[in-house]
């Protein structure tokens, strides 16, 4: 009487299931630690990167695990759908990362005032954040396509008004600022900067607001550049539009006043 072999189980879908919750451990680990600010942001980047790599190993294996389970009628059916679906899981927030960068301009540094931008602080970046430079003018004629909103301020009112102003929706900000608030007194221009984070993973920004005073109107430009990443995903831009909308409603706040964009 002939014996029938006895299902053996696969190694690779075991596998996809060990490396898919590794792969999800450690990515809600390095953000919670990034978000504590336990982890610098290249070594954030890299474990970004090392976690993406692991989900897509254990997706491979949960191909390969479901090919012998098939073809083979291998044990292992459970595992791997626990691996491929923890896999996707973790992938996830990159598809939506890949789409987003598909849909914004490859753009890192935004300004309301594309020929003079104002000046960021770089007292303490380093060589390995991007590189500031006057945008090109394909980058100028991409973000006035993109981000029509981004756009400076103007207000028929005392200088000293604004800077208050501005200095208010600050403070209801958890940014840092890199240098105190500076000292108006006599002055017709005054340039606040300060480190903000991203929306989702809190990576870092260079913000720079400057308030002027041409004599007829007091005009408020900003600017917010990313320190790391290709591309800002439009960070930078809802950055802008959401400060300075809150700047307008304060200012109409106290003194009742609608801006000039």
């Amino acid at each position: 009487m002939a014996s029938i072999p006895e299902r053996q189980t696969s190694r690779a879908a075991g596998w996809s299931r060990r490396i898919g919750a590794f792969s999800l451990v450690l990515l809600l680990t390095a953000v919670a630690a990034y978000r504590l600010g336990l982890v610098e942001t290249p070594p954030f980047l890299w474990v970004l990167a090392l976690v993406a790599l692991l989900a897509a190993l254990a997706l491979l294996l949960a191909g390969l695990g479901l090919a012998r389970v098939w073809s083979f009628g291998d044990r292992g059916g459970r595992d791997l759908s626990i691996g491929a679906l923890l896999a996707l899981l973790v992938l996830a927030p990159y598809g939506v990362a890949v789409y987003w960068a598909t849909i914004y301009p490859p753009l890192r540094d935004i300004s309301t005032d594309l020929d003079d931008p104002p000046v960021l602080d770089t007292s303490d970046r380093t060589g390995d954040m991007n590189e500031l430079s006057p945008p090109t003018p394909g980058e100028q004629s991409l973000q006035a396509d993109a981000y029509p909103l981004v756009s400076g301020r103007s207000y028929n009112l005392p200088f000293e008004t604004v800077v208050d102003a501005v200095e208010t929706v600050l403070d209801r900000r958890d940014w840092q600022l890199t240098a105190p608030y500076p000292d108006i007194n006599g002055q017709s221009e005054a340039t606040i900067n300060a480190l903000a984070k991203g929306f989702v993973l809190g990576l870092p920004a260079d913000v720079a607001i400057r308030i002027t005073d041409d004599g007829e109107q007091v005009i408020v430009d900003m600017r917010s550049a990313s320190r790391y990443g290709r591309y800002d995903l439009g960070d930078n831009a809802a950055r802008i539009t959401d400060f300075l909308g809150e700047l307008d409603q304060e200012v109409a706040g106290q003194v009742g006043a609608a801006p000039a964009e």
